[in-house]
């Protein structure tokens, strides 16, 4: 064993994460889109920061949601979260949102969520 620690990539996402939330936060007019992803299901919430509540979510660990999707892991996945969670947040009157994309790279399932809830609609 070296004198190192070696770092896994969970913590340097943590990290990288926690230098992102220095600078997005989401207010009661423009809440904060995050996004968590494990090795198996993807996330999507929307949070007023000021009081600390979550206003929408959605994930593919839902039995609606699950039972409409081949894979809970996948981009098609990604994407279908993204629309749920742009029309539940329409039905709540939210349109413009700020994105945190967790400390993962914009790339992939992310950029996939991304994308279609632009598409469905919310402003970011």
């Amino acid at each position: 064993m070296g004198l190192y620690k070696k770092v896994n990539r969970n913590e340097k996402r943590l990290i990288r994460h926690k230098r992102i939330r220095k600078k997005v936060f989401g207010t009661a007019e423009r809440p904060r889109l995050c996004v968590y992803k494990s090795l198996k299901y993807i996330y999507a919430q929307i949070i007023d920061d000021e009081k600390g509540h979550t206003l929408v979510a959605a994930s593919s660990l839902e039995p609606e949601i699950k039972s409409r999707l081949t894979s809970t892991k996948s981009i098609e996945a990604a994407q279908y979260i993204g629309r749920v969670i742009a029309e539940r947040a329409k039905e709540k009157g939210i349109t413009k949102v700020v994105f945190d994309r967790g400390g993962y790279p914009y790339h992939g399932r992310v950029k996939a969520l991304a994308d279609a809830a632009r598409e469905a609609g919310l402003e970011f």
